[in-house]
Order: structure tokens, then sequence, then C-alpha cells
């Protein structure tokens, strides 16, 4: 059962929180935490669904789910990467005091801020490049911290002097040589690699990349992914894309000729790894691996991420390598249809990976995006199309077709193969009239991309055809709408409705009666409509409500209410009954919510076994509402006692503390016995000095501490009491023992 609250969430959650795809029936969220896409098959419920979950909900929130239309358009872009992402890097990567927890992700935010193009970014370069410096001047710090304070120098051109940099190759030579797992060749040939990007004038080349490289193969596993190391028998798609980075790295530092059968082998091992690949209804393709990375990230994204990096940088080193570009297209619609990531290491990776398929050898993705798939016929909006690449930059020469419109729920199409025409002004394609026999409804647009320049095919992917849905809306006019009180098949009463408009009805009937309400829906081409919601509500004055849908007889909708066979589940409630009529659908412009009016039922008394009302539910929001006034009477002071008896008392108090006194006065006490030497006269002092703390602190328990501090101090005091009292002791029984003998 849901209640109507958890539905209006969920219909708020699908207004909102839709990582707008533009697609009003099959849109996606995504899941930070799994970095998986969630796809909802429906962002519009049934109403017959609404009934059987037993929900006598507000039926305003048609309007809500309505509204996804206008507010998927609303945040419809232009471009794929737009200023939300811009806005969230700015969001997410906020430096603390002027800096960044480690130099890693000083570099993701760097990186992520150059390829975004933000110019107005944190000021974080003087704490940064000290600890570049740091780092790289550091004997202690291994490969993998050199690696990020490199890849951080790269960026922010920190001062580093010819013979650090010096230093710092002889240490990665060095670790390539001792290297034994996949990582610690990644850091160190990465490093080396960032070092030759940086200064032409060191020498960082590789006398054995051949060697380098088959022990890195070494790692390779059948079906294309790689394993860390040696030791570990577990294979990764993540590992494979960081291996490819770092053999194309390898190769890049190469002093001699790398034998062209081992690379060949490498490419081959490239398409074996593409062969795993998955995909999403939408196109979409990503890798998946159920291994977490080395910076404890898991999942698709990570995975997707580390491996087109690895394609793109080894493909920069080699040959075109023979990856189909329709997996291509798929990776950058991945990256694409995540939307705006939540957390910075995702928008790093989506951002990352999105300027690698901008600039690779391999195939440039084109996207094809309209800046609104909701066109109105009333307004009379035009069809836009803008082809660009990942990051928004201009496509090449082009021409966009529309090729086929395909009605929702059928099969057949229009074929069309029309052209749209391009303003160079705004960089858009578009269609000044929606083809021939488009009416409102639900759509599917097939274009296609046609480059120009024969020889921007061998550079760009544009990926054949592509769906996209579109949602045509308009106003829907109602006709005929009336409604009557039948007796039998006699018309007693009939009054004609204004729909949309102002009602005011007030009708009467019994339980041998009907109520029957019907209208006719056509379209702007006069065509009959279908909503997606017809509804009609009859709520009685105690607050229960019953709710009926309406059903499509042919052209017309109609609905009739038997009451006598209603008797029961109107609980034999008579009186006044409100009603109210609501048509709704994505794509009608003037969906209507309307008090009708009232019908006076008058129904059988109740059986003694006949089942009661259910109660109403309470307001939540009344108990926001004032609160009772409370009255409070504070009891009035005891009579306190005259101050002469209080004194009285007082001084019978220190009676006993003066007879006290008095008797150690009558027994002699002195101090013959307390110790001369130092040591025991030390222990005595602090003995009694213990003694008198334990008293002050009974004061200080009676004036102001609380009993767990008090007991806390005692515990100390007891245990420094125990041992300079057992010290004080043994030292006096210690000298009555002489004493004695003598």
């Amino acid at each position: 059962m849901l209640s109507g609250r958890r539905l209006f969430t969920v219909a708020l959650t699908l207004s909102a929180g839709v990582a707008c795809s533009n697609d009003l029936e099959n849109s996606y969220i995504f899941d930070g935490r799994s970095n998986r896409k969630i796809l909802f098959r429906s962002q519009f419920i049934e109403f017959d669904q609404l009934i059987e979950f037993g929900m006598a909900m507000k039926v305003g929130i048609v309007v809500v789910l309505l509204a996804v239309a206008s507010i998927c358009e609303a945040v419809a872009i232009f471009h794929p990467i737009s200023e939300s992402h811009r806005s969230a890097a700015l969001e997410l990567f906020s430096p603390v005091a002027g800096s960044f927890s480690s130099l890693e992700e000083a570099y993701e935010a760097l990186r992520t801020f150059e390829v975004l193009g933000i110019e107005k970014k944190p000021d974080i370069k003087d704490h940064t490049c000290n600890s570049v410096v740091d780092a790289l001047s550091s004997m202690s710090s291994n490969s993998r911290d050199l690696y990020h304070a490199l890849r951080v120098n790269g960026l922010l051109k920190c001062k580093t002097s010819k013979e650090a940099l010096t230093g710092i190759i002889s240490r990665l030579k060095d670790a390539v040589k001792d290297s034994t797992s996949l990582l610690d060749y990644y850091h160190a040939i990465g490093g080396l690699l960032l070092i030759k990007d940086q200064s032409s004038e060191v020498d960082v080349l590789l006398e054995n990349a051949d060697g380098i490289l088959r022990s890195i193969k070494a790692l390779s596993q059948s079906d294309g992914r790689w394993r860390y190391s040696s030791n570990n028998p577990e294979s990764s798609t993540y590992a494979a894309g960081l291996a490819f980075e770092t053999l194309s790295g390898v190769i890049q530092l190469a002093a001699s000729a790398i034998d062209e059968n081992l690379i060949g082998t490498l490419k081959k091992d490239i398409v074996k790894l593409f062969d795993s690949i998955e995909k999403y209804d939408d196109g979409s393709y990503y890798f998946d691996d159920k291994h977490i990375d080395v910076s404890g990230h898991q999942g698709p994204l990570s995975a997707t991420a580390a491996v087109v990096r690895g394609l793109t940088t080894f493909a920069s080193t080699s040959e075109s390598l023979n990856i189909p570009e329709d997996k291509i297209l798929g990776l950058a619609r991945f990256f694409l249809g995540i939307g705006v990531p939540g957390n910075s290491k995702d928008l790093y990776y989506q951002i990352d990976s999105l300027s690698h398929l901008e600039n690779n050898r391999v195939s440039v993705p084109l996207v094809l995006s309209l800046p609104a798939t909701v066109l109105s016929l009333t307004s009379k909006d035009k069809l836009k199309v803008k082809v660009s690449t990942v990051l928004g930059s201009i496509a090449p020469p082009l021409s966009v077709k529309l090729m086929q419109v395909f009605s929702s729920g059928s099969k057949d199409a229009s074929v069309l193969k029309q052209e749209l025409h391009f303003d160079p002004k705004e960089a858009i394609h578009m269609l000044d009239a929606l083809p021939e026999g488009v009416d409102i409804g639900k759509y599917v647009f097939a274009f296609e991309i046609v480059l120009s320049d024969p020889e921007d095919k061998r550079k760009f992917a544009t990926g054949g055809r592509t769906k996209v849905p579109v949602h045509v809306t308009g106003v829907v006019k109602v006709d005929d709408a009336k409604v009557a009180v039948l007796e039998g098949d006699i018309v007693e009463s009939e009054k004609k409705l204004d729909l949309p408009g102002k009602n005011d009805l007030a009708l009467s009937a019994n339980h041998l009666q009907k109520l029957h309400l019907s209208f006719l829906l056509t379209t702007p081409f006069g065509k009959p409509f279908k909503p997606h919601q017809a509804l009609l509500k009859l709520r009685h004055e105690t607050g229960v409500e019953h709710i009926f849908v309406v059903e499509n007889s042919g052209r017309h909708f109609e609905i009739t209410l038997d009451f006598l066979g209603l008797v029961e589940k109107f609980f034999y409630l008579s009186g006044q009954y409100d009603i109210e009529l609501t048509v709704g659908d994505a794509v009608m412009e003037n969906s209507f919510l309307q008090p009708l009016g009232s019908i006076e039922l008058d129904l059988p008394k109740a059986p003694e076994k006949a089942t009661q009302p259910p109660p109403q539910a309470v307001n939540p929001y009344l108990r926001y509402g004032p609160k009772a006034e409370i009255a409070h009477i504070f009891r009035a002071p005891e009579k306190r006692p005259p101050q002469e008896v209080s004194f009285a008392f007082l001084g019978l108090v220190l009676v006993p503390f003066l007879a006290f006194l008095v008797g150690l006065l009558r027994l002699g006490v002195n101090l013959k016995n307390f110790p001369t030497s130092t040591i025991p006269a030390t222990f005595a002092i602090l003995f009694h000095g213990g003694i008198a703390a334990v008293l002050l602190l009974y004061v200080l328990f009676w004036l102001k501490l609380d009993l767990f501090t008090t007991l806390k101090t005692l515990g100390l005091i007891g245990t420094f009491l125990m041992f300079v009292g057992h010290r004080t002791l043994s030292h006096l029984a210690s000298a009555s023992a002489k004493l004695k003998s003598a």
C-alpha cells in the first residue's frame, strides 16, 4: 500500500531528480553510490493503480506529474556539458584553508577546472606548489607521491630545478627496474612521461623498453582484463585501463623501436577487452568492474573512465585501433547520461573521460541533442537540433536529416528524409514546421547526421540514426460535456457543463437513481484524444472520498454511477457529495482539475453489520499549529524558622567539634613521634596533606561539585594517600621496633 504522501514524494522525485534525458517515459536517475543508472519506466501513474492502492489522495499530484514535461524542457541544454557542471565543480572541489587534502585531489580539481574552462577558480597555487616542491625534494617520497606531485606541477608550473628533476628521473628509473606490480609500473612510467612533457633538457628514455613491455604484458588475461600483480589471480577492467595507459607511456619513452608484433598483440588485447563491454537500452556502453580501484572507488564509472583514458593514450602512440564507432559513441553517451555527479571523484572521472574522448585518434564522438523535446502546437514551436562534440565544441560541417517519425505505441513510421536548415548564428539545425500529420502526442523522431567532408567520416563518430523521444503538446477541445440524473433509462434532469470552466451543479438523487457524465475530447486537428488520466471524484461532507475512472467508449468519455450498487461502497452515508472531474495528460496543455458542484444523495439507513466508514487521516500540518497554553502555578515556599533558632542549631552542631578538641588536649596529643629525617618527614607531611585534601573535597562537594566528579577526585586522592600512608606507617613501625629492641 502506498500512501498519498509517499506517492507525492515519488512525483516530486521524478520531476526534480531525473537526470533529464528529455524522455518523459524512459528517464534515468544516476545513483552515485553504485554508479549505475536507475531506469524509471514511467513518470505517469495510472489512476486505476491509485484506486488499486486504495488511495483517496489529492488529485493535485496530477499537476506535479504533468509538470515533468515542462521541467525537463527547462533543464534541457544546447551542449552536453553545461554551466551546471561548472557550478558543481566549484562546489565539489572546494579547498579548505587554501589547499586540498592531497595532491591527488588537487590534480583532480585543477584538471576538472582546466577542461571545463573555469577561470574564476580558487587560488591554491602557493600552498599547493609548496606541497609539490616538498614531495619532489623529499627522499622518502615513493613513486606514487612523485607521480601525483608531477601531475600537479604540469598544471601549475611550479618552480623546479633541472637538478631536482634529474634526481627524480634516477629514482623513477630505479623504481621501474624494481617494479613488481602494475601500480608500481604505472606510477614510475607515468612520472617519467610527465617529466618529459615538462622539460626537454633531461633524459628520460628507457633502454630496455621492450623488456618492460613484456613484463607488463605478463599480467594480462585472455579476456582482455589485467591483474595488478603476478601474486594476485583476480583480474580487473580498471587494471586493464591502467595497463594500456602505462604501455603507451613505455612506447613514448622507448630509446629504440618497439617490436611491432608486440604492439599488434597489445592492440588485440584492447579489442578483446571491448568484447566484454556492456550496454544500456539507450545505447550507452560501459565497463563494469566488481573490484575496488586503488582509490577505494568502485563501479562502472571508474572502470569505464580508466579504459577510456588507457584507450585514447595508447591510440595516440600507434596507428588507429579497430574499435567500432558505435561503441565509442556509446561510451560518450554513458558519461553524458550521468548528468551532474554528486561527488568530486565521479565528476573528475566524467569530465576527464569526456576530454579524452574529445581529443582522440580513434574516433571523436558527435552528440545530437535537442534544446527542447516538448514542442507546443499552440506556440508553434520549431524543431531545433544541435550537433556538437561531447564538451560542446562546434562540430565539423554537416547536415541533419529527419528520416522517420514514429508514433507512440505504433510500429509504423512515416518516412520523411527531410533535411533541417542550418542557422550559422546559433549553430542550430531547425525545422520551421512540424511534419505533416504530427498531432499532439508522443513520438520518436529518427535523425541522421551526414558529414559534408568525406575525410571527416574517418575522424568522427555519428552513430548512424539517432532516435529522440519528442512530445508534441496542444490545447484539447472539450465538447458535448453534460451530466444527468437517470431513473432507469429515463433522464430525470440534465445539465450541460463548461469544461474547463466554472460550473456550480446542485443535483439530488436517491439510491434507485443513477448519475451519468459524458464528454468528448478532440485534438487541434479534430482527431479523438484519449488522455492519460480521466477521473471522477465524489467527496462526502464527512471527508470520505470515492474515485472512479472515466472510461472511453468510442469517441466519448462517459461514466454511469448506479447508486443502488454503490450504497455499500458509500457506507450508506446520505448527504451532500462534492463532484470533481480531473482530465490530464502530458501533452494536454489545458489539463484541468475542475469542481463541478454537488449532489445530494438520499441513501437507505445502514444495517447493523454494515461496514463503517474509514477514519479520516489527520492533517499532518496541524501538529505545527499553535498549542493550548499551559498555566502553571509554582508552589509557595515553606515558612522558614526564626533566625535565632537557626543560630542555636548551628551552635549545637559545633559542640561535638569543640568536645573533640578538648579531648585531644586531655589526652596530651603531641608531635613527638613525627619523623625527623627528611624522607619520612616528607611522606608524613604528604599524608596529612592528603587527609586535608579529602576534607576540602567534602566541603567542595557540599558547595558545588557533583557526585561523579567528587568520586573521581576521591579515587585519585585515595590512591595517593594509600601510597604515602603506607610509607609513613612503615617508618613508624620500624622506629617502634627499634625502640623495643633497644
